[in-house]
């Protein structure tokens, strides 16, 4: 998950590199939230490239999308034996715990950026969302200093 973050931050540090210039004051909150998007959606599109793409041994990222100003990344995860109730009864807290941290700590600039990022779990086996957590830089406080 680090390589992706690592992409990611990448692709949009060129991105800002090569086409915004240099201002002082203020940059409008309308033209904030079109680079957004236009980051969003460019990022999305390179990372999707080498997909699917697998994470550990139960999970696998299989596509990377971008809604509005939100990076959306769908995973599928085996799980093994467990019913897909059993999996959102037993590992939702512990998921969404894990995933905001993460979240929060490797993609810090672009959701202090206005970038927001969603997390969608399926089961490999039925497709059904097991999970989704929807992250902010809200989500955010008291996770990153």
């Amino acid at each position: 998950m680090k390589n992706l973050f690592l992409v990611l931050s990448i692709i949009v540090s060129t991105i800002m590199a090569k086409e915004i210039p240099t201002r002082t004051g203020e940059f409008p909150k309308e033209q904030m939230k079109i680079q957004a998007k236009e980051i969003a959606q460019r990022a999305a599109f390179s990372m999707n490239e080498g997909l699917p793409q697998t994470i550990d041994e139960y999970t696998q990222l299989v596509s990377v999308k971008a809604e509005d100003v939100t990076m959306v990344f769908s995973f599928e995860i085996n799980t093994g034996a467990k019913s897909d109730e059993a999996v959102k009864k037993e590992d939702h807290s512990r998921m969404q715990k894990a995933v905001t941290v993460g979240v929060c700590q490797q993609s810090r600039k672009f959701l202090e950026a206005g970038i927001n990022t969603s997390y969608i779990y399926a089961s490999s086996k039925s497709k059904d969302v097991l999970f989704r957590f929807d992250i902010s830089i809200d989500k955010c406080k008291g996770l990153i200093n």
